[in-house]
């Protein structure tokens, strides 16, 4: 059996988003019984040129719902840049909102079509499926793995197990 371009995305994306919101509950609790600022673990970062973890969680879910919306031929919604756990939570809950209201027939059909995508002054021309598998999931995966490097780094007890939503 073929996996189609939707079973390799939509899922893909709300498993990830889910076990990343779990990840961020976890902070948030852990920064409470810690008495730690939530800013102290929104604002720290791997490397002094990495951006920090709000950044990361913020471009994982516009990643997600960009390439989908692209392979969809829909416009991706806008969200407004957040300063605490329960705003990225938000955030999180508002890109699976928009992700579950795609179908499978927006988006599977989609590995052939010319996906373009813009970029300050550039534009790269993507087919689908390349655009899914060699663009869009690791760029997805890249930046959920940062955000939970982040906070390990920082002492919150998180796992693999965490990360994959196995625990």
């Amino acid at each position: 059996m073929s996996l189609s371009m939707y079973q390799a995305s939509i899922p893909v994306f709300t498993r990830q988003l889910n076990n990343l919101s779990t990840i961020l509950g976890i902070a948030a609790a852990h920064a409470e019984e810690k008495k730690i600022e939530q800013s102290v673990f929104l604002n720290a970062r791997l490397a002094p040129d990495m951006f920090p973890l709000s950044r990361q969680v913020q471009i994982a879910c516009d990643g997600a719902k960009a390439g989908a919306a692209l392979l969809a031929e829909v416009e991706a919604p806008s969200h407004a840049d957040e300063t605490s756990f329960a705003e990225l939570q938000a955030r999180i809950a508002k890109t699976l909102s928009f992700l579950q209201g795609l179908s499978a027939a927006q988006i599977d059909g989609s590995e052939a079509r010319t996906v373009t995508l813009k970029r300050r002054d550039k534009e790269t021309h993507f087919q689908g499926q390349a655009f899914l598998l060699d663009h869009v999931l690791p760029n997805f995966y890249f930046h959920l793995t940062t955000a939970y490097a982040i906070l390990r780094h920082n002492g919150v007890s998180i796992g693999k197990r965490d990360f994959l939503g196995t625990r």
